[in-house]
């Protein structure tokens, strides 16, 4: 029976991941943090003036069920990337210091209105050994045009520098708690330790429906910089 997962959060601007599954969960996170000023910028034409904080804060909306916490190991995976054939696992990022798991899809306003910055925030990090993944897991039941022969035009399109995997089962959402998209999920790892995730938030405070700010990527590049330049700082959850 076709299922579509409720978004509880009362603000929340995510576009909600739908499921074909016989059982569902529901789970909303919209959050911000403010943090001292991320390498990663964008050229803007713009008078908006920001104030940073050295204290990294996430301000998380309440949730219903699944959640995830800090220190919540990435799952294992194994999903083909429809552009190219490849099966992907966890394994395949081992070497590096940081992992950045997005979840997305083709036809979500929030992340088309991402989609470019995303290329470019990607880019510049992966440069300095940040390790990215891009997963869609939304249901081509009811949205035909988030299936993989449109994810493999998609990643062609926009040079994504990542791979963008199909989760048809969408077991790998349910291993993650995602349910909305665009989410984000930024790991770290020490050593031989598994990923452990450092950072579960927003990308900016950038939305389709207000063209008066930017699209910068500010709050994920801040918990980027922090992880691949090895800044222990307490990172404190705030409902």
């Amino acid at each position: 029976m076709a299922l579509s997962l409720r978004v509880t959060s009362v603000w929340s601007p995510f576009v909600q991941l739908s499921s074909t599954a016989s059982s569902g969960f529901s789970l909303s996170l919209s959050q911000s943090c403010s943090v001292s000023k991320p390498s990663f910028h964008l050229k803007l034409n713009t008078r908006r003036k920001y104030s940073y904080q050295t204290r990294f804060v996430i301000r998380a909306a309440r949730i219903e069920s699944k959640s995830v916490t800090l220190g919540f190991r990435a799952p294992q995976f194994q999903l083909s990337e429809p552009l190219t054939g490849k099966v992907w696992t966890l394994e395949d990022f081992e070497a590096h210091p940081a992992l950045l798991v997005m979840f997305v899809c083709n036809h979500c306003p929030f992340v088309i209105h991402l989609k470019k910055v995303i290329v470019r925030l990607t880019e510049f990090y992966m440069k300095k050994g940040l390790a990215v993944v891009a997963i869609s897991s939304n249901s081509v039941a009811t949205h035909p045009q988030d299936g993989p022969e449109y994810m493999a035009e998609d990643a062609k399109l926009f040079g994504y520098p990542f791979p963008y995997l199909y989760d048809e089962s969408q077991d790998v959402a349910r291993d993650f708690g995602a349910v909305c998209t665009p989410e984000f999920y930024l790991f770290k790892k020490d050593g031989r330790r598994p990923f452990e995730l450092v950072y579960h938030g927003q990308f900016d405070d950038s939305r389709p429906s207000n063209n008066n700010i930017p699209v910068t990527g500010r709050d994920l590049s801040l918990a980027i910089d922090r992880v691949l330049s090895g800044q222990p700082g307490t990172i404190r959850a705030k409902t």
